[in-house]
């Protein structure tokens, strides 16, 4: 069989050029001539006999095809890295298990669908990183991320090769400061009419399902804020600007930690968390875990509803 002798070493420039934009400024992050650089982009062009970067203005960018192989040398070479990371945790003997929080799911729910790692026989390393979930869902389909913890599932028809598992799910509870439970606890949740609220931010999973519940209970509240991140809503729920809903399994946290106390229940309302995987031929073994301990969340919908 000929073999084409395709040159890994002549991908890395190509792929350090198109992450700086040009060859100068990557000549510049490797410390090597520009003719050096230029040499190994003109060599991987001609093995794959394809054009891989245009100028557009003072930036070069990926052709066509340079999109379809910067693509794939994302995945090369962030896997090399975390091969790297992998082997450091291995000689200090840790299992490294790298997750995405979405910033709309409560922190304490997060610790909760983690938990089952520590029945791993290997220790684990969390690499724990938060950001929206629009951006979680890339990194890991670009193996950045070994799994996503969040509160929605996968987009129907979505193109990225990530699977939803269901965690569970639970109903929720009206908290906020003893002043102000006091203030609307009477005749809830007819009460809540004009009452301060701390909501999510309209593109949260959990926002839609609270404003049709407000609907069907005939009540307008006053809005004072909206977050997208569950712990900053959290924390200024801590300090009295508004009431807050928050998952009825975390209520005695809530209760200790924020200080809050319980307005009312709306048990019709609920939240639900999903563990999002890749689909990739090698499972984590901490993801194995996970996923087996699903079968026991379902307590959580016996205990909160």
């Amino acid at each position: 069989m000929k073999t084409t002798g395709f040159n890994y070493r002549h991908l890395y420039f190509f792929w350090v050029v198109a992450k700086e934009g040009g060859v100068t400024r990557a000549a510049e992050r490797l410390g090597l001539a520009v003719q050096t650089i230029s040499t190994q982009l003109a060599l991987l062009e001609k093995e794959l006999g394809r054009s891989l970067l245009q100028p557009q203005g003072r930036r070069l960018v990926p052709t066509e095809a340079g999109r379809l192989a910067l693509g794939y040398a994302d995945q090369i070479f962030l896997l090399g890295e975390q091969m790297q990371d992998a082997l450091a945790d291995a000689d200090a003997e840790k299992m490294r298990l790298t997750v995405g929080i979405s910033d709309s799911l409560p922190k304490l729910m997060a610790y909760r669908m983690l938990d089952a790692t520590r029945s791993l026989d290997q220790p684990i390393k969390l690499v724990c990183l938060e950001d929206e979930f629009e951006s979680l869902l890339a990194d890991l389909a670009l193996h950045k991320l070994d799994l996503v913890l969040t509160d929605r599932a996968v987009p129907a028809g979505a193109s990225l090769r990530v699977s939803s598992h269901l965690w569970g799910e639970s109903a929720m509870k009206l908290f906020g400061i003893p002043a102000l439970a006091e203030q609307y606890r009477g005749n809830f949740p007819h009460s809540l009419h004009g009452a301060p609220f701390l909501l999510p931010a309209r593109n949260n999973a959990l926002r839609g399902r609270i404003d049709e519940w407000m609907v069907q209970q005939g009540v307008r509240p006053d809005v004072v804020g909206e977050f997208e991140d569950n712990a900053m809503l959290n924390a200024f729920g801590r300090k009295g600007l508004g009431l807050f809903f928050a998952s009825a399994s975390l209520a005695a946290d809530i209760e200790e930690q924020f200080g809050a106390v319980l307005v009312g229940d709306a048990s019709s309302l609920r939240e639900q968390f999903y563990v999002i995987s890749n689909e990739r031929k090698i499972m984590h073994p901490a993801l194995d875990v996970i996923l087996a301990a699903i079968q026991g969340t379902t307590k959580i919908n016996k205990e909160t509803s």
